[in-house]
């Protein structure tokens, strides 16, 4: 089947590449002409791991291609998926549907008859009714359907979780539609993962339901962990101990300094949104989202703690600022509140981070970057381990806290221990939901 993907973002080239990988023909088109010719040359703009090598095997194959020329693009396309950005309108945190519409009414103009508009793109209830509304009206003479394809890839693991999903949700209109949707996905469907077809409606609200349902899985732990701290409970145990129930599960539950990226911080307030405009408020998500931003205040008073109350004149070693492993995304990153806090106090900051340096160097003015986690501890007052990337989980504990100034460890992913940092030669240790480490006498 010939497939048009509009948009190389996360979404659009995760998904085309995939595609192609299931023996499609798919072009992927972006007005980006720079992004276009560096994809053209086989370089890959995101961080993925395997998304290079997918993508130049489906290259050298003859499935994919890249192309700025829309039109191109689209004929003879029987499917064109949407996957545009779909960013947060500032002011009142509805999803900014601008792109969506336009590339709506772009395909409208050029597509052929039968088509089936897909959208990937993360959108609010009713969205897909829209589109169709702007295609009908751009063309009325266009014979298509539309249809919703919500994605659940994570990042770092986006290849995973699109060859071997829990799920594909598909929502559409007609049979023709649905039809056409089972053929692009059969090569799952022989594998008998899950496709869950459903109404329009239905499938634009699975993902904005999962993505606030994790979210509040992650706030919940981080509101245990404070309370671990006050009643010297560990946290850790406690997520053992709820997570081996199997209602509950122990994905999600692991604390820190709460969520980031380019999904939960996005859904949860175009839910909470979605419920005043419906007036079905969402409170829970609402209390969420509130509760996270509180959880990243909260790691930086630990920080200050551990420098004797003021950041002044410290040196702080910073390890990991993409808001999770294996990507080098950095959309509302924890990292972007603890680390202005850091310089703002007064901090010296040295950073280190395998991919977070390319967005890194623009979004945090005023910092250091090192090239490992040893140079950037030297001669430091704090070691903060914010982002629990492999390269930091088997660090020597003892040659950090050797090489530092002051040696005092901030492990707000608790990959380490009190034990492990007193063993070490740490003076002060502070995980997160767990009993604080200072040295004595």
């Amino acid at each position: 089947m010939k497939i048009a993907m509009i948009g190389t973002g996360y979404v659009g080239l995760v998904s085309g590449v995939c595609f192609s990988d299931f023996g499609h023909d798919v072009t992927c088109v972006d007005t980006n002409a720079d992004k276009i010719a560096r994809l053209e040359k086989g370089e890959v703009p995101i961080y993925e791991p395997g998304l290079d090598v997918l993508m130049a095997r489906n290259v050298e194959a003859g499935r994919l291609s890249f192309t700025t020329d829309l039109a191109k693009a689209l004929k003879g396309a029987q499917a064109v998926f949407i996957a545009v950005g779909t960013p947060s309108r500032h002011g009142d945190g509805h999803a900014d549907l601008t792109y969506v519409m336009a590339a709506a009414e772009a395909v409208a103009k050029g597509a052929d008859d039968g088509v089936v508009i897909v959208t990937k793109s993360t959108v609010p209830v009713g969205t897909n009714r829209k589109v169709a509304e702007t295609v009908a009206a751009a063309n009325p003479d266009l014979d298509f359907d539309v249809a919703s394809n919500p994605e659940f890839l994570r990042e770092g693991a986006a290849i995973d979780d699109f060859m071997r999903p829990d799920r594909v949700v598909v929502g559409v209109q007609t049979d023709r539609g649905g039809q056409v949707m089972s053929d692009i996905y059969r090569p799952l469907f022989l594998r008998e993962f899950p496709i869950v077809i459903t109404d329009l409606e239905s499938a634009e609200m699975i993902k904005y339901a999962a993505n606030a349902f994790l979210a509040t899985k992650i706030t919940f732990i981080n509101e245990i962990a404070a309370l671990c701290e006050k009643v010297g409970a560990d946290v850790k145990q406690v997520s053992r101990g709820m997570g081996l129930d199997g209602r509950i599960g122990n994905k999600f539950l692991h604390a820190g300094p709460g969520y980031g990226g380019s999904c939960f911080p996005k859904d949860t307030r175009a839910l909470a949104r979605i419920g005043q405009d419906f007036a079905a408020p969402m409170r829970i998500t609402e209390m969420v989202i509130e509760v996270n931003e509180e959880a990243k205040r909260r790691m930086v008073t630990k920080l200050r703690d551990l420098c004797g109350g003021s950041f002044n004149e410290k040196r702080v070693a910073v390890l990991g600022v993409t808001f999770k492993p294996n990507t080098d995304d950095m959309r509302e990153a924890p990292a972007l509140t603890i680390v202005p806090a850091l310089v703002g106090g007064g901090a010296e900051v040295r950073v280190c981070d395998p991919q977070g340096r390319r967005e890194g160097e623009a979004l945090l003015p005023g910092v250091s970057w090192a090239s490992d986690p040893y140079e950037a501890a030297r001669d430091a007052d704090l070691v903060v381990v914010l982002t629990e990337w492999n390269e930091f989980r088997a660090l020597d504990l003892r040659q950090i806290a050797g090489g530092m100034r002051t040696p005092r460890m901030a492990d707000l992913r608790n990959v380490y221990t009190a034990s492990d940092a007193e063993t070490a030669g740490f003076t002060a240790y502070a995980g997160v939901g767990r009993a604080p480490y200072t040295q004595t006498g």
